[in-house]
């Protein structure tokens, strides 16, 4: 993989964040001095047997002070988020290099010792069949797992196939097919480890850049390791 700088487009995010509320407070400017004009205008030519009811006029008043509030509201809220994103992609580059859990169905072998993974399963199971195939699609490794809760189950591989022998390092996929006691098939999503190479920070919050298993937002990550 390439170097990558580990908090990249921050400065860009930052700009375009600046530039629309640059535009938002001078378009609310705008507004208030078309009001006050027409407001002003309006009282000037106003007719003296029918002047303008003070009612109206605080009524007027009213409705431009909230529309004021909301938008200075608007842009302390932008402000905040825009801060909260950043103190994020500060503390997410802490974790280039590790390995994060989210959704996949890869298991990378790197040597011995074997690879781990995660399963959620929607509701308890009666078992789970978990089968392993190489880069070619052929079915290295099945094994057959009793019952188990619902939620986040951990999958450990010993990188051996049916015949207790080691498999050379490379990249393998698993599926999963849970069953709950009446047969029934239970959802069941797929997650894998992959290490993490860089922290990308955009108006969408922040990302992580996992190698083969793409780009996933920071609050989709399950474990950091």
């Amino acid at each position: 993989m390439a170097d990558v700088n580990p908090v990249s487009g921050a400065g860009s995010a930052a700009s375009t964040s600046s530039t629309k509320q640059t535009k938002s407070t001078n378009s609310m400017d705008e507004t208030q001095d078309r009001f006050l004009r027409l407001l002003t205008t309006q009282m000037r030519n106003q007719d003296p047997l029918n002047p303008l009811d003070n009612a109206q006029v605080t009524t007027q008043m009213a409705q431009i002070n909230t529309v004021t509030g909301i938008t200075k509201l608007n842009e302390s809220i932008a402000a905040l988020s825009k801060n909260m994103v950043a103190g994020q992609a500060m503390q997410a580059a802490s974790v280039i290099g590790r390995q994060a859990l989210v959704q996949g169905n890869q298991l990378a072998l790197t040597g011995s010792g074997g690879t781990s993974a995660g399963i959620d399963l929607a509701k308890d199971v009666d078992s789970v069949a978990i089968s392993i195939v190489d880069a070619d699609g052929n079915q290295v490794a099945k094994h057959v797992l009793g019952e188990q809760k619902a939620g986040m189950m951990r999958l450990d591989w010993d990188g051996k196939d049916d015949n207790g022998n080691a498999l050379p390092a490379g990249t393998y996929r698993y599926s999963v097919q849970a069953k709950a006691a009446d047969g029934s098939l239970v959802d069941a999503t797929k997650y894998a480890f992959g290490k993490v190479g860089s922290v990308l920070l955009g108006d969408d919050g922040v990302k992580l850049d996992i190698g083969s298993l793409g780009t996933v937002a920071m609050t989709d990550v399950k474990q950091i390791v």
